[in-house]
C-alpha cells in the first residue's frame, strides 16, 4: 500500500508540473513578445528627475495588463512550482567554461525576486533564459558591500542551485529548530559538527520544509542537490582543508547575517520603488573597462514611504485584492506622500528593528494574548512596551502608528492583533512554510488513505 501511495503522489506531482508548463506555454502564446527596450523600465522618482534632466525626455512608467498578467503567473510559479523550476525561472546568469560546460547562477537580487511575490522577472529572462558571462572577462555589478555574506558562496557572490535550496531552508527555519538539530546529531557533545554530520542535519531540516518536500533532482537541467563538501559554503564553514568543525554559534551568526542582508536588499528595492527590466539586467554584466558607467542612483535621504512599508508587510498576507487595497488606502490617507509633516518616512534602522521583532513573533503572540485575557487593550503604548520586553527592540512611535493604521479595521485605536500576528508569521517565513501545491495532491493522498483504511477494515 505504501508503494501505491508513493506512486500516486509522484504521479500527482508530475501531473501538476505538466499542467503548469502547459499553462505557461499557453500564456506566453497569448501574450505578444515585445522588444527588450530600456523604455519599458520602471523608474523611481529620483531616476525620473535625473533622466529628464539629462535627456529632456520623461521615461515610461507602466503597469500594463500584460505586466500584471506576467506577475500573476510568476506568483503562481513561486507558490506551486518545484525548487528546480523556481531556480531556473528567476536565475539570470549562466557561466560558460572553456571546456564547454556551463552552470546557472542567481545573483542576490535574483534570490530576493524569487522569494518576493509581485516582483516581475526581467523581460526576456524567464524560464531557461540566461545572460552568459565569463568570470575572467566580465565584472558583475551586484550592488552589495564587499563584506557581504553572499561572498561566502564564492568570489563572485553567486548562488548555485544547491546554495539556493540551502538558503531557502535557512530563512524558513527558526533558530531554535537548528539548535535542536545540532544537539541531536552532536554525537560527542562538544557542540560542534563535522561536514558529514552537518549534511545529515541539513537533509533532515530540508525534509521538514515545504520547499524540501517538493524537491526532486533533475540531472538534465543540472538542478541536483550536492553535499556540503561540493558547495562553496564548505570553505566558510569547515575551512579549505575541510577539517574544521562547525559550531552552532557560527551557524546562527550566518543565519542572522543572511536575514539582515536580505532585509537590506529589500529596503533598497523599496527605496528605488522600481521594477527591474531587461535593460537593467543587461547592465548587470559589463566589461571591466565600462563597469563604472552603470552605477545605480542612490536613494534619497535613506528612507522609504509609509505606503511602501505597509505594502511590504502585506506582501505574503494572502489577502484579496479588495481587502489589501482598503488597508493600504487607510495608510495613504493618513500619510500622504506630498505632506512632509505627516509623511516623514521609515528609516532602515526602523525597518530592521521591526524585522527583529518578527523573529520573536511567537513570543509576541503569547504576550499580546496575555494582555487580551487580562482585559487590557492593545494600544500603541502597550505594543511598544511588549516589543521592548519580548524582542529587546525600541520601535519608534511613528512606525507603530503606521502599523496600527494598517491593521486597525474599525478605527478605534486598537490593534486587530490576531490578524496582525498571522500576517507577521507569513512575513517572517516569506510564505515558505505553506504547502506548495493547490491541494490536489493532498486530496489524492486522502483518497488513498481512505481506500487503505477501508480495505484493512473489511479484511479484519
Amino acid at each position: 500500500m505504501d508503494s501505491v501511495n508513493g506512486k500516486i503522489t509522484k504521479f500527482s506531482v508530475d501531473w501538476l508540473d505538466t499542467k503548469v508548463d502547459q499553462w505557461s506555454q499557453k500564456e506566453k502564446g497569448n501574450l505578444k513578445p515585445t522588444k527588450v527596450d530600456c523604455q519599458t523600465e520602471y523608474h523611481s522618482k529620483k531616476e525620473i528627475e535625473d533622466i529628464e534632466e539629462e535627456t529632456g525626455e520623461k521615461p515610461k512608467v507602466k503597469n500594463t495588463f500584460r505586466t500584471r498578467k506576467f506577475i500573476a503567473y510568476e506568483d503562481r510559479i513561486r507558490a506551486y512550482s518545484t525548487p528546480d523550476k523556481i531556480f531556473r525561472y528567476f536565475a539570470t546568469l549562466k557561466r560558460v567554461d572553456e571546456d564547454g560546460t556551463s552552470e546557472v547562477f542567481m545573483t542576490p537580487d535574483d534570490f530576493l525576486r524569487a522569494i518576493t511575490p509581485g516582483l516581475k522577472q526581467p523581460d526576456g529572462l524567464d524560464l531557461d533564459a540566461f545572460i552568459k558571462f565569463d568570470p575572467k572577462k566580465d565584472q558583475l555589478n551586484l550592488n552589495i558591500p564587499k563584506d557581504s555574506i553572499f561572498y561566502c558562496f564564492g568570489n563572485n557572490a553567486l548562488i548555485s542551485f544547491t546554495d539556493f535550496v540551502f538558503l531557502l531552508t535557512v530563512i524558513s527555519t527558526p533558530q531554535r529548530q537548528f539548535e535542536i538539530a545540532f544537539r541531536m546529531f552532536d554525537i560527542n557533545g562538544d557542540g560542534e559538527l563535522e561536514a558529514s554530520e552537518f549534511d545529515v542535519v541539513r537533509g533532515v531540516i530540508l525534509d521538514t520544509t515545504a520547499m524540501g518536500r517538493r524537491h526532486r533532482d533533475h540531472s538534465t537541467t543540472g538542478s541536483t542537490l550536492k553535499s556540503v563538501s561540493q558547495s562553496a559554503l564548505h570553505d566558510y564553514f569547515f575551512g579549505s582543508d575541510g577539517k574544521q568543525k562547525l559550531k552552532i554559534s557560527k551557524f546562527l551568526e550566518f543565519q542572522s547575517r543572511l536575514q539582515e542582508e536580505i532585509t537590506q536588499l529589500e529596503f533598497k528595492r523599496l527605496q528605488q520603488d522600481t521594477r527591474v527590466s531587461a535593460c537593467t539586467a543587461e547592465r548587470m554584466i559589463t566589461p571591466l573597462s565600462t563597469a563604472s558607467r552603470f552605477e545605480r542612483y542612490a536613494p534619497k535621504e535613506g528612507r522609504i514611504t509609509e505606503q511602501a512599508f505597509a505594502k511590504s508587510l502585506l506582501t505574503y498576507a494572502g489577502f484579496s485584492e479588495n481587502k489589501r487595497r482598503l488597508m493600504l488606502r487607510r495608510v495613504k490617507k493618513k500619510f500622504p506622500e506630498d505632506d512632509i509633516e505627516t509623511s516623514v518616512g521609515i528609516t532602515f534602522k526602523e525597518f530592521l528593528d521591526f524585522t527583529c521583532l518578527l523573529r520573536c513573533v511567537s513570543e509576541l503572540d503569547t504576550a499580546l494574548t496575555f494582555h487580551t485575557l487580562a482585559g487590557a487593550a492593545i494600544d500603541p503604548a502597550t505594543f511598544l512596551h511588549v516589543s521592548k520586553v519580548v524582542a529587546h527592540v525600541e520601535l519608534t512611535p511613528h512606525l507603530v502608528d503606521v502599523v496600527f493604521t494598517l491593521f486597525d479595521e474599525n478605527d478605534d485605536g486598537q490593534l486587530s492583533y490576531k490578524e496582525f500576528v498571522q500576517v507577521m508569521k507569513n512575513r517572517l517565513f516569506r510564505g515558505l512554510d505553506k504547502p506548495m501545491d493547490t491541494g490536489f495532491i493532498r486530496f489524492l493522498n486522502a483518497i488513498v488513505y481512505c481506500v487503505q483504511h477501508e480495505i484493512r477494515r473489511r479484511l479484519d
